[in-house]
């Protein structure tokens, strides 16, 4: 594990444990986050729904702000 960018712990590391990349920490709001990407992706192409996909995922990777996380996260996703 290793430090973010700015020198603070990754989140893996603050907890002292192996992030649990399988926990729902949307407080009870999955169903509005999914319905929220359902309309973003409403009246797109496929390549256009591709592409804002890709968009989103950079997005929330760089919100993550940890490489070792989002490397993670990016496996845990694939495995499913």
């Amino acid at each position: 594990m290793s430090a973010t960018e700015n020198g603070d712990p990754s989140p893996s590391e603050s907890a002292g444990k192996p992030l649990d990349l399988g926990a729902d920490r949307l407080g009870g709001r999955s169903d509005d986050v999914y319905a929220a990407l359902l309309v973003a992706h409403s009246g797109l192409t496929a390549e256009e729904s591709a592409a804002l996909d890709a968009r989103l995922i950079l997005v929330l990777l760089n919100l993550v702000g940890d490489a070792d996380t989002a490397i993670a996260a990016i496996r845990h996703a694939r495995d499913r």
